[in-house]
């Protein structure tokens, strides 16, 4: 595996591989890797000639600094992960690169109402912040297809009217989530949990399973306010429980109006903010 810093040694190497003929697949990450991430890397070997990571914890999508300093940094674990997995290309670069002294920063995009919900509401100025350094990683590496999981439902479907409102050639893959035994998605923030929160966090995949198992036999809100309850005991706050149309991510009245419904959820367990989501209608 290839490591790279600068973004002009990077784009050298790429330039020299898609100038043989080859294709470039592009999984960003901001590290501290579980097996959810190397299932994106799997996807992306199989459908790509080259497979580029990147790990950057990007400053301008927290809009708390305390969880910034927080966010688990695990770079020797990470490199150590990747090349077992097989990825031929990681780029690591330090916040200078991205963001250059000088470096124009494009205007935002205007996504509508698809970044006002749910984590929207939650975490002011976040996918704004996400859209930016998305958008710059794929001007920096110029990816034929982009990998991202499930588990960001949002982020996915913002990322998705990024691309079409740029006109970028880049094809998006969503990826499902990963979970662990108990059901739990796998996500670089659980290694935060306490022993005793790590065992309330796979409730949060129950109260998906239920509101599933309820969409032939009630309302959304009715799904919805039972999903709350239910998350609601010591040692979790439920921030929402949203069951949107997952296009639009508009809320979800009668599930005969739509052809994708998906069951969104942010908890905090203890102080750890762990978001999950279940497809719960999905029409061919």
């Amino acid at each position: 595996m290839l490591l790279f810093k600068k973004v002009k040694e990077l784009q050298a190497y790429l330039a020299n591989q898609t100038a043989k003929g080859k294709t470039v697949g592009f999984v960003p990450t901001m590290g501290a890797l579980h097996q959810g991430h190397l299932t994106l890397f799997q996807k992306c070997l199989t459908q790509s000639d080259v497979c580029v990571g990147s790990i950057f914890v990007n400053p301008t999508q927290f809009n708390d600094s305390t969880d910034l300093f927080k966010y688990p940094r695990t770079p020797g674990k990470d490199i150590e992960m990747l090349s077992g997995a097989g990825c031929h290309v990681l780029f690591m670069p330090p916040v200078e690169e991205v963001y250059p002294p000088g470096h124009a920063t494009p205007d935002p995009l205007d996504f509508g109402y698809l970044d006002q919900p749910m984590e929207g509401a939650h975490r002011p100025g976040h996918f704004q912040g996400m859209a930016q350094v998305v958008r710059r990683l794929l001007d920096i590496v110029q990816p034929d297809t982009l990998f991202m999981g499930q588990k960001d439902y949002q982020q996915f479907a913002i990322v998705q009217e990024m691309l079409r409102q740029l006109e970028v050639r880049t094809k998006l893959v969503m990826c499902p989530i990963v979970r662990e035994e108990d059901g739990l998605a796998m996500s670089s923030r659980n290694m935060l949990l306490s022993e005793e929160q790590r065992l309330l966090a796979p409730k949060i995949y129950q109260a998906l399973q239920a509101a599933r198992k309820m969409v032939h036999s009630h309302f959304s809100r009715e799904i919805e306010q039972a999903a709350l309850d239910r998350l609601r005991e010591p040692g979790m706050e439920p921030e929402y429980f949203a069951i949107v149309d997952g296009i639009t991510l508009r809320p979800v009245d009668l599930f005969e109006d739509v052809r994708l419904a998906v069951a969104c959820t942010a908890v905090k367990v203890g102080a750890v903010r762990l978001i999950d989501n279940m497809i719960l209608k999905e029409d061919s």
